[in-house]
């Protein structure tokens, strides 16, 4: 299942995997989870498993499929990193994403330190492919850990989403990270963002030369709040760190 994207900072979401186990707060009112369980029971249908973990070689070939470069968001639906995900599984994705290098994947987890220690088994010392993305999400200050798991990767394409962001992360040291995203939560009980949250991270941006793009304020629904951060679009991105072979023919 890849499809075109309505996610603002990328192209097409690929997803080898599927399901999930809620790890945090973050996971409390996950848009992928109430999505899958609507088709939980219905033969056929590719959630027919609901929100269990479900991997797909099938789909393995699909970024080969695509010959125009996109931006591929890996696993909008699961997490590549848990622990029930084999890694002989993830070595296949990857397999995937290193023949297919055309692409820009971007691949986004909460279990970091299981993505730190996957990097190493993968790649040793070695600097990870340029053109796959590592990053991590964080909701609040409890979860800032994740930033260290994600700096001992060896990458200058690490990102973070803090999203939904719940809590004020506090002054934390963004130095070596390409991007930050920043969103508040969206759907049925969404939690409001405090505009001192999301600024005190654009400063740190700032501060710390690091491309910031602000997604939402969420609500209802994901547009319901706009994405006007005082008064003006946060669209920055790590153009920077983007292949040379796969910049010009990009949508994003």
């Amino acid at each position: 299942m890849a499809q075109k994207s309505d996610i603002e900072w990328t192209d097409a979401t690929w997803n080898p995997v599927t399901g999930c186990i809620k790890v945090g707060a973050g996971c409390d009112h996950c848009y992928a989870e109430r999505f899958a369980e609507r088709w939980r029971g219905i033969p056929g249908h590719p959630y027919e498993q609901g929100f269990d973990l479900r991997l797909w070689p099938s789909r393995l070939e699909q970024p080969r499929l695509w010959k125009k470069p996109r931006m591929i968001f890996v696993n909008s639906m699961s997490d590549l990193f848990q622990k029930d995900c084999p890694w002989s599984f993830v070595d296949q994705v990857f397999d995937a994403m290193e023949a297919a290098d055309w692409h820009v994947y971007q691949v986004l987890t909460k279990r970091s330190s299981l993505m730190e220690k996957y990097v190493r088994h993968r790649y040793g010392g070695g600097e990870v492919p340029l053109h796959i993305w590592l990053g991590v999400s964080i909701e609040d200050a409890a979860h800032k850990g994740r930033i260290v798991h994600l700096k001992r990767i060896n990458s200058v394409a690490r990102f973070i989403s803090f999203e939904p962001l719940l809590a004020k992360v506090g002054n934390v040291d963004l130095e070596g990270i390409a991007w930050a995203i920043v969103g508040g939560e969206s759907g049925p009980g969404a939690r409001p963002m405090h505009p001192e949250w999301a600024t005190e991270i654009r400063d740190i941006c700032t501060r710390d030369e690091v491309a910031f793009f602000f997604k939402q304020w969420g609500g209802p629904r994901p547009k319901s709040g706009g994405r006007l951060l005082d008064g003006e679009e946060w669209n920055g991105f790590p153009w920077q760190i983007v292949p040379d072979t796969i910049m010009e023919q990009l949508s994003v």
